[in-house]
């Protein structure tokens, strides 16, 4: 009996360790799947109410990257601690992974949908309130906060995998929401998120279809009133909706990571023709392309695809201009500085984008080797007519150029905007009032053909 006594708690041992998450101790996954199929018969049969959450910490990868994983692995134990904290004996706290849980909430009282949600709002809301508060760890004073998407049985989902499916969604929203907060799943969410994949999949096939193109939007002189350079700007020929503008899928693609190959695709593109257009015209054309956080997260990749693009093209990467977001330059300022000090060096010129949008905080501007401020179209849209918007124009101008940098407004309509930032000695411009952005042959026809 002492030999059955001990395989039986060695096969209990094993299922244990099967079935749980070995940093938490919590539930895992498979356990999870196992609860939630029970929790849905259970919640049929009794019609009583059930709750599934997707809980994702967030910034969780920048403590981890920062501190270390000993410091993350602490971390996740007492989140984990104060999750479970939050919940009744009856209801199960899982942990799926990296800085992902999960929870089930089982016999909420009330079987209508409204006393469902409440109990599940309760729950949600206490566990927003239990991560607000620091935690200590080796003298680091950390806090983070996580976002929850909700999925109610049955009516985000009759079966377990369709409720997990609407919950993560519904997660997803809490983060595009501005994070730490709880978002439960709606109908209007399904079908946002159903065009975003339906978005995604086509975009892949985008790429492999040569549906995506540049055009090119000239950057004129103020002294001069010759072309300076021009912007590449990428745009989707979508079998069924037309030619679309970036804002309709970037983000897309931001998310999904295909913003990488996308990058590398408007790079390659951009910096043959401008190659080409230098060669047939004999003159210096400058060349703007827009980089994406994505891009700069693998800064190795980029730096190689610029170098490699370059070479193959015979373009001087001096002749090239970056152009970033103030808030993409924030993000992580300090690797950001290394990978700018890097492509500086390899003769890449800098451009802040949409400038004044954002921080505008100027320290970064004396850290960072930046050529260019871009000036947001959203200041020179009333420049003539609001003068608070002349003040800030003037002030960025001043400024910029106290710090030796080249200032560009964007978004130029019209003679009066035009004027008034000729008078406030803007450097250079784009926009309508010149030209808008051509497809190559026009660009060339219009601006390069001697004649």
């Amino acid at each position: 009996t002492a030999n059955i006594t001990k395989r039986k708690s060695a096969e209990e041992r094993v299922e244990f360790l099967a079935t749980r998450d070995p940093l938490t101790g919590l539930p895992n996954r498979m356990l999870v799947n196992d609860r939630l199929e029970q929790g849905v018969a259970n919640a049929a049969r009794k019609r009583a109410g059930l709750a599934f959450m997707f809980i994702d910490l967030d910034r969780f990868k920048t403590i981890n990257d920062s501190l270390g994983h000993d410091v993350g692995d602490e971390l996740l134990k007492r989140v984990a601690a104060r999750l479970s904290a939050c919940v009744r004996v009856s209801d199960t706290v899982a942990r799926l992974g990296g800085d992902e849980f999960a929870v089930i909430l089982e016999n909420l009282p009330g079987s209508e949908s409204r006393d469902v949600h409440e109990g599940a709002q309760q729950v949600a809301e206490k566990m927003i309130a239990a991560l607000a508060s620091p935690i200590m760890i080796n003298t680091h004073h950390l806090t983070t906060s996580c976002s929850i998407g909700i999925g109610i049985y049955s009516t985000d989902g009759p079966d377990p995998k369709t409720l997990m499916k609407h919950a993560d969604v519904a997660m997803y929203d809490a983060k595009a929401k501005g994070r730490n907060n709880y978002q439960f799943f709606s109908h209007q969410l399904n079908a946002r998120a159903q065009e975003r994949l339906s978005i995604e999949n086509y975009l892949r096939l985008a790429l492999r279809r040569d549906e995506l193109l540049l055009h090119y939007q000239p950057r004129v002189s103020f002294k001069t009133g010759q072309i300076t350079g021009v912007e590449a700007l990428i745009r989707w020929q979508h079998p069924r909706h037309g030619l679309l503008a970036p804002d309709k899928f970037i983000n897309v693609a931001e998310d999904s990571g295909l913003i990488v190959p996308i990058g590398e695709w408007v790079i390659e593109h951009a910096f043959r023709q401008v190659a080409e257009w230098q060669k047939k015209s004999g003159r210096e054309i400058r060349l703007a392309v827009n980089m994406s956080v994505g891009q700069m997260f693998d800064a190795d990749r980029l730096v190689r695809a610029l170098e490699q693009t370059a070479k193959a093209a015979a373009l001087d990467l001096h002749t090239v201009e970056l152009e970033m977001t103030e808030s993409m330059l924030l993000k992580n300022i300090d690797d950001t500085a290394v990978l700018l000090k890097t492509l500086g060096d390899m003769g890449l010129g800098l451009a802040i984008d949409d400038f004044g949008t954002g921080y505008s905080s100027l320290s970064y501007l004396k850290q960072l080797p930046v050529d260019s401020i871009k000036v947001d179209s959203s200041f020179v849209r009333d420049i003539g007519t609001d003068p608070n918007d002349e003040a800030i124009v003037r002030a960025i101008i001043a400024m910029t150029h106290s710090l030796k940098l080249n200032v560009i407004a964007e978004g130029v309509e019209n003679e009066d905007q035009y004027r008034v930032l000729r008078d406030l000695n803007c450097d250079e411009y784009q926009g309508f009032f010149f030209s808008t952005p051509l497809p190559p042959a026009e660009f060339e026809a219009q601006f390069l053909d001697p004649g």
